[in-house]
């Protein structure tokens, strides 16, 4: 996972495979599901979701992710299309997750260049004189 909302690469179908939700592939996913992404977030976490809400999040997350749309196509009715929905249904919901709302996954880097400040073993509110 990624703050640029990819996970992967992640062995799925005949392969390795990274899925991206951007915003494109987002607005896309809305029309597809007629649903918001956190609407379509709650619904594959619940009881509530479809078929096709795995199906598209997944194709749409592998052109994101830079398979290009026919393989993706491909991948997508015969190892979605072609197998019980619950085989996949988390793969969905990890994707939908990180696309709306990023997976961190790698360490804030520390500034280069800059001397680490100094502590100090007195807090800015304490005067060191009497009041």
């Amino acid at each position: 996972m990624s703050r640029d909302a990819s996970i992967g690469p992640l062995p799925w179908a005949d392969g390795k495979f990274t899925f991206r939700l951007g915003w494109g592939e987002l607005a896309l996913l809305q029309e597809k599901t007629d649903c918001g992404p956190l609407a379509l977030l709650d619904r594959l976490g619940g009881r509530q979701w479809r078929i096709e809400d795995i199906s598209h999040s997944i194709r749409l997350a592998l052109i994101g992710g830079g398979t290009p749309p026919a393989e993706a196509l491909k991948l997508v009715e015969a190892y979605v299309e072609k197998r019980p929905p619950l085989e996949n249904h988390m793969l969905a919901w990890a994707i939908v997750s990180a696309g709306v709302q990023g997976a961190p996954d790698e360490p804030l880097k520390k500034p280069q260049g800059r001397a680490k400040a100094k502590s100090s073993t007195t807090s800015p509110t304490e005067s060191g004189g009497s009041a």
